[in-house]
C-alpha cells in the first residue's frame, strides 16, 4: 500500500514558514545597515561642512583686518591671539588630537588645514579640509578702519 498525498507533504508549510522568515529576517538587516550607513554619512558631511565654515571665518577675519604679511603671520599662524581665538570655537570630534594647521608665507598666501576623527573611526582614517587663498597686504592706519 502506498502513503497517502497528505503524509508526504507532512511539515511543508512549516518549513516554508521558516524560510520565509530567514528571508524577511536579511531583508530587515540590509534595512538596518542602510540606516546606519547613511547615519554615518549625513554626520560627515556635518562635520566638512563645519570644518569649510570654520575656515571660510578665519579667511574672513583675515581679509577683514591689517592684511600685512607680518601681521597675518603674527595674530593668524599656529599659536597667535586670533589663531586661538578660532581655535576655540571649532567643535569638530578629534579637533584637539590635530590641531588646525595656519600658514602664511612671505607671499600673503595662506594656506589653512582643519582635520578631525569621525566618531567610532579608527586614527588613520582622519578627515581633513584644506584651503588656500591669497590675502593682498593692505595696512591699516592706526585707529583707523581698514
Amino acid at each position: 500500500m502506498s502513503a497517502s498525498p497528505l503524509s508526504s507533504q507532512r511539515g511543508v508549510v512549516l518549513i516554508e514558514a521558516m524560510i520565509s522568515v530567514v528571508i524577511i529576517s536579511f531583508g530587515i538587516l540590509a534595512i538596518v545597515g542602510m540606516q546606519a550607513n547613511a547615519v554615518r554619512l549625513s554626520s560627515d558631511a556635518k562635520y566638512r561642512s563645519d570644518a569649510v565654515l570654520a575656515v571660510n571665518q578665519l579667511i574672513g577675519e583675515m581679509q577683514s583686518g591689517d592684511r600685512t604679511t607680518a601681521a597675518l603671520q603674527g595674530a593668524y599662524q599656529n599659536g597667535g591671539a586670533a589663531y586661538a581665538a578660532w581655535r576655540a570655537g571649532i567643535q569638530l570630534p578629534g579637533i584637539d588630537a590635530n590641531p588646525p594647521n595656519v600658514v602664511v608665507d612671505g607671499n600673503g598666501v595662506v594656506t589653512i588645514t582643519v582635520s578631525w576623527l569621525q566618531p567610532g573611526e579608527p586614527g588613520e582614517m582622519r578627515h581633513s579640509h584644506q584651503a588656500v587663498t591669497r590675502i593682498v597686504g593692505v595696512s591699516c592706519a592706526a585707529g583707523g578702519v581698514c
